[in-house]
């Protein structure tokens, strides 16, 4: 059975809460918020008055992690001091985390590459979950959209280091390259089955680097907006907005595919289908 994709080309804040009113679940109890709170000196990130209406709608607290790598967000103290500069503190309640130890540690059986995963331990306070992603591309993963915002974005800075080694921390840079975006596939899984499937995906393809948000200096945007898409279902959500890039007629697409095809960012997505919890057969439906 194909999965739905609501799609609009308005790219604002009040279209992504138009999406997300059109979504067929309604998200209860206590709502977890993921955003990327943008590394330090990067320019392409969403601000938080972008996503602010969408925040509120679903009376959400807005979440983060810490990174694996040097910058100003790996330490708690660092992070949440550019929390503050980015301006997250001035609209909603933040959450971040792993802010301290120990990580929630979740098992996932049925991995292909990983079979547990580390969860900033404050996840346990919720109930369902939105993922606010700002689609893009990644220097590791060759795009950055629903799945890494599961993956890599709920994991503690521990966890994102195990699941860039594919289960070995230490190897975080040096892990065969298919296995970690294997194991990115396992660890959105594993927060999946967490929730019970209670999540909403929001993807924004505006400000489209080939570059990641976690990059404090990243190229500038190669290609035009495209729009923003909504579904309960990441490996759809995902596939749809590469679909999206591949029929673009804008002179920076072939960058942008560059990027992914360079990293076999589309493996990702086919591993996540394979461990069942999404399909790449989907219906684009226009608003």
């Amino acid at each position: 059975m194909s999965s739905k994709v609501y799609f609009t080309d308005e790219v604002s804040p009040l279209e992504v809460l138009k999406l997300l009113k059109t979504v067929e679940k309604k998200l209860t109890g206590n709502v977890a918020v993921k955003v990327h709170s943008g590394e330090e000196g990067n320019q392409n990130f969403i601000r938080p008055d972008f996503w602010r209406p969408a925040v509120e709608y679903v009376g959400g607290t807005v979440v983060e992690c810490n990174t694996a790598y040097d910058g100003a967000r790996n330490e708690t103290a660092k992070h949440l001091k550019t929390i503050k500069e980015h301006g997250w503190n001035e609209f909603f309640d933040f959450d971040l985390m792993d802010a301290e130890g120990p990580d929630l540690v979740i098992d996932y059986p049925n991995g292909l590459r990983i079979k547990k995963d580390y969860l900033g331990k404050n996840i346990a306070k919720y109930d369902s979950m939105l993922i606010l992603s700002h689609f893009k591309g990644h220097p590791m993963g060759g795009f950055g959209g629903a799945l890494k915002q599961l993956s890599i974005g709920c994991a503690s800075s521990y966890g994102k280091a195990y699941i860039h080694g594919a289960g070995e921390p230490e190897k975080i840079w040096t892990a065969d390259h298919d296995s970690f975006l294997e194991s990115m596939a396992d660890a959105a899984g594993a927060v999946i089955d967490y929730f019970k499937g209670n999540i909403v995906y929001i993807n924004v393809m505006k400000n489209m680097s080939v570059d990641c948000d976690c990059c404090d200096v990243a190229e500038d945007p190669c290609i035009a907006d495209i729009g923003i898409l909504a579904s309960t279902d990441p490996v759809a959500i995902d596939k749809a907005c590469l679909d999206l890039v591949y029929a673009s007629k804008d002179p920076g697409r072939d960058h942008f595919i560059e990027r992914v095809e360079s990293r076999n960012g589309v493996h990702t997505v086919y591993s996540a289908e394979k461990l069942g919890y999404g399909t790449t057969d989907y219906e684009l439906i226009e608003l």
